[in-house]
């Protein structure tokens, strides 16, 4: 004859009677954030402070490349129409 085992709700109600009605909610609650702590601490994080620092140098040198862009653009185009008279001199 088979053994039944008791109901999981009574199992249940016996281990909060041990710890206490919160005790057990407590403990995974603690072990949850321990783990989360420990992931988050061995992820490569920046704080918010040095992402905006970083982000305001990456658009100041996005602008000065552009500024140089333009500038090349320009040089490059008094380059060649030199050239151009050049030919036509000679």
């Amino acid at each position: 004859m088979a053994i039944k085992p008791p109901p999981i709700g009574d199992v249940m109600q016996q281990v909060n009677d041990l710890v206490g009605p919160s005790g057990l909610v407590d403990e995974v609650d603690r072990n949850a954030r321990q783990l989360i702590q420990s992931a988050l601490r061995k992820l490569d994080f920046v704080s918010r402070e040095e992402f905006d620092t970083q982000t305001a140098l990456l658009e100041r040198t996005r602008s000065k490349v552009a500024a140089l862009e333009s500038e090349l653009a320009a040089m490059t185009t008094l380059v060649e129409q030199l050239e151009a008279r050049n030919r036509e001199q000679s």
